[in-house]
């Protein structure tokens, strides 16, 4: 409703109970990017492959490509745990 204030979203805590202890909702978020990230990883090697064994030498593909991964490996990094190597003095 408009005229209510947002209230932040909280897990089921009867889902929570289930987790074993140690184990926080923070550390499923962690692993579920690791997944994504090796998903990403393996998806990229292919892409890449597949780029330079069709492209027919093209100029454009070795600046792409490490601009691609530098770029991603970054976002990871600040993903996962608030470091962006080289992009560190551009966010808050």
């Amino acid at each position: 409703m408009p005229d209510q204030p947002l209230q932040p979203f909280a897990p089921p805590v009867a889902l929570l109970q289930y987790l074993p202890g140690g184990f926080s909702s923070g550390i499923a978020v962690t692993w579920i990017l690791y997944a994504v990230f090796a998903f990403w990883a393996i998806y990229t090697l292919v892409a890449i492959y597949h780029w330079l064994a069709y492209s027919h030498a093209s100029w454009v593909a070795f600046p792409a490509m490490a601009t691609h991964i530098l770029v991603s490996l970054a976002l990871m990094s600040y993903a996962l745990n608030g470091q962006a190597f080289f992009l560190s003095n551009y966010l808050p």
